[in-house]
């Protein structure tokens, strides 16, 4: 950020197809594992796709094959987004406090992370409501203890967590080409059509303006010009 304008009080981000996993695709991939034929079945969020898929509540063992399958879909999905690392090294060399939300089970939510920084804290490791309820945001801050609302940040390619977001006061930037909105593996992004690519890209951004955020870019190598932007907005008196 410029000096000039006005400081960030925190940076929440969201942790699959935000920070790690292009495209979000650890659940998706482990459900399709664990029931081949089902390609193309779109999940509203992780708490509740087994019982979604299953049409009933899920036995002891169905849940902990699906656990067991989350984990080991998220090690091999542990690969830090484009400009991830490089916009989180500039946060922390400005003292910015940062932490990353994620609502899969937490040893998969911890394989993801493995790349991240150790000095990156986790969102919080206690039973809040699920997006899009504020709780997830809120303690996360509290965690960071971070004194006010005002200035703080989300960033996620997630409707339902960029909603929590809002309901939490947050400012809010959306992730189109990265997130699940699009879905696609790096190299399946990287070969599409480039009228595809623009295509998948628009029909996010619009989704998420749709929802309320405050500002949409691509990835987060597109951060820095973004969070200037907010600044910009927040020094002439803009609000969330």
């Amino acid at each position: 950020m410029s000096a000039a304008l006005p400081a960030f009080s925190a940076l929440l981000f969201g942790l699959s197809g935000c920070l790690v996993d292009f495209g979000a695709r650890t659940l998706p991939t482990a459900m399709q594992r664990l029931y081949p034929g089902h390609d193309n079945e779109q999940f509203n969020a992780a708490h509740s796709a087994l019982e979604q898929r299953l049409g009933r509540t899920p036995s002891a063992s169905e849940r902990q094959a699906f656990e067991q399958a989350l984990s080991e879909t998220a090690c091999e999905h542990a690969e830090l987004t484009p400009g991830a690392l490089q916009q989180l090294q500039h946060l922390h060399r400005q003292n910015v406090p940062c932490a990353w939300l994620d609502e899969l089970p937490r040893d998969a939510s911890i394989a993801l992370a493995a790349q991240l920084p150790d000095w990156l804290p986790a969102g919080p490791n206690r039973a809040t409501r699920a997006w899009p309820a504020p709780d997830a945001c809120w303690q996360a801050l509290a965690d960071l203890q971070v004194a006010q609302l005002e200035g703080c940040v989300l960033i996620s390619g997630e409707p339902r967590l960029l909603q929590a977001g809002l309901n939490a006061g947050l400012w809010t930037i959306g992730l189109a080409a990265c997130g699940p909105l699009c879905g696609q593996a790096p190299a399946d992004w990287q070969a599409l059509a480039a009228a595809e690519r623009d295509r998948l890209r628009t029909q996010a951004t619009l989704t998420l303006y749709r929802l309320g955020v405050h500002a949409v870019i691509d990835q987060l190598s597109e951060l820095g010009p973004c969070l200037d932007d907010l600044g910009s907005r927040r020094q002439k008196g803009e609000k969330p």
